[in-house]
């Protein structure tokens, strides 16, 4: 691409589509950093961390009326939660299928009482006696791994996993929140 080429596609696109790059690839990846690690729980921290997002969305003067989920609609954005809660399904997915250096077993043990319903890599959950261990990775990630569906967990990679992610999301046949 030659200069005369930048500049021309610079100029086809809107202060919408730029600010909408720039927010998603510089902005909140910053947010997103060490998501399983970090992951708020408390109902204030994760109200002002999807602030930034609503007060960046009412930069543009078309969008300001519209209330906040629509305006994600519009900009084909989700809500930093259900970000969060993707980024974990995505990081227990790494584990079971060994893509990531993490050991299974030290967070997981597979549901080993047959059940019927569901997929064959349901997670077993444990009885959390403290909060802390309540809203840990490896306790808040289970019902929400638990209610994908078996063409999901058993994807070929991660790129068809995270396909397979936003299809049911978009389907609304999973809600990325249950029980946690």
């Amino acid at each position: 691409m030659n200069s005369c080429d930048c500049e021309q596609h610079f100029h086809t696109l809107t202060r919408l589509d730029i600010l909408l790059s720039l927010y998603t690839s510089l902005f909140r990846p910053h947010l997103e950093y060490c998501i399983p690690a970090w992951s708020p729980h408390c109902v204030k921290d994760k109200e002002l961390i999807e602030r930034i997002q609503h007060r960046f969305t009412k930069m543009f003067p078309e969008l300001r009326k519209l209330p906040y989920l629509q305006r994600l609609e519009y900009l084909k954005l989700w809500t930093l939660e259900e970000r969060r809660a993707r980024a974990d399904l995505i990081e227990v997915y790494k584990i079971i299928h060994g893509i990531s250096s993490v050991s299974f077993y030290k967070f997981f043990e597979f549901n080993s009482y047959g059940t019927t319903r569901g997929h064959s890599l349901k997670l077993m959950k444990k009885k959390a006696s403290t909060n802390l261990r309540h809203y840990f990775f490896s306790e808040r990630v289970i019902n929400n791994w638990n209610n994908l569906d078996n063409k999901t967990v058993t994807s070929e990679s991660i790129n068809i996993f995270k396909g397979n992610v936003e299809r049911l999301r978009q389907s609304k046949k999973i809600d990325l929140f249950v029980g946690n």
